[in-house]
């Protein structure tokens, strides 16, 4: 399909028509007799170079439309929304309280993975942590390798403590360092059993820097209900809720509490309609300059004409 970019170019074709009409009179008052006989060879030359002319005329008025073969329509890769998963593999998530055979990180592995399948378009990141944090996964569009490494994280291997606000911290430098040419605004959602017990960032401080920066946070405490029996109290007591909801507000995102695989998948959920995958109908359709060839037929009938009228001197 052909389209010009300049159609309004086309209105200087009878440029030389008016040209020749504003051109003056003679100036001196003569009268020419032209005798009327039949055209001759000797005329042709005369009708032959003004048709060129025209011709020549016309060919850079085309140029001048610049016009441009469409392609067709191709899906471009999306932008997508920069998202980044932080998982809390300190030791108490070796707990088996979510479902009574898979440990915390195992149900939070396979929920998460599920999530992950539905984010395609995303820009998505791992950090897991523990008394440190660590980049599990960077920044990438390939969903399949970021479950993979999260299917390979180990309790224990970032440390056996719980450094949260360290974690929001490393997570506002991934952000910064992958986000410059994004306008969808940045995701964390992070994931812990317990309360901050380790690292050198406060929680409440680590939230106010990644409020600043435009990082909004989604908090998920996991573990099953605390419950008061004949035993004593049952459940994850370690968990610091009043920290997790700081954290959300802060930053405009939400606080979640999961006790058990289900509740956990429903999480996901909400924050995919809270969070919608961004950029999955991008088109994108190749634009091929064409003004070259009328252009450089111009010039080619330019120095025919030349020559042509070198020859008959």
């Amino acid at each position: 399909m052909i389209h010009f970019a300049w159609p309004w170019m086309i209105l200087l074709a009878p440029l030389p028509w008016l040209m020749g009409r504003q051109s003056p009179p003679n100036s001196q008052e003569e009268i020419v007799f032209v005798p009327v006989t039949t055209p001759t060879r000797h005329s042709s030359p005369l009708i032959a170079s003004q048709s060129w002319s025209l011709l020549i005329w016309f060919l850079l008025i085309l140029a001048a439309t610049r016009p441009e073969w469409l392609g067709t329509p191709q899906p471009v890769r999306p932008e997508g929304r920069p998202l980044l998963l932080a998982i809390d593999l300190s030791g108490s998530m070796a707990t088996r309280d979510m479902d009574g055979q898979q440990t915390r990180l195992q149900v939070v592995q396979r929920v998460a993975g599920q999530f992950l399948s539905q984010r395609q378009g995303d820009q998505v990141g791992l950090i897991v942590f523990g008394t440190r944090p660590y980049l599990q996964a960077p920044m990438t569009m390939d969903l399949p390798a970021v479950t993979k490494l999260l299917d390979e994280a180990i309790i224990g291997e970032a440390g056996s403590q719980t450094a949260i606000g360290d974690a929001i911290g490393f997570a506002i430098r991934q952000m910064k360092e992958h986000t410059e040419n994004t306008h969808e605004r940045p995701v964390l959602i992070l994931l812990t059993d317990g309360g901050n017990d380790a690292g050198l960032m406060p929680p409440d401080d680590a939230a106010s820097i990644a409020a600043r920066e435009g990082l909004r946070i989604y908090t998920i405490g996991v573990g099953a209900a605390v419950h008061q029996g004949f035993f004593g109290t049952t459940g994850n007591t370690d968990l610091d809720e009043t920290s997790l909801k700081s954290i959300a507000a802060k930053t405009g995102g939400l606080y979640f509490r999961a006790t058990d695989a289900h509740a956990l998948q429903a999480i996901y959920q909400k924050i995919n309609q809270l969070e919608p995958v961004s950029g999955l109908t991008q088109w994108f359709r190749p634009r091929t300059e064409m003004f070259m060839w009328p252009l450089a037929w111009a010039w080619a009938l330019w120095l025919f004409q030349i020559l042509a009228q070198r020859n008959r001197t």
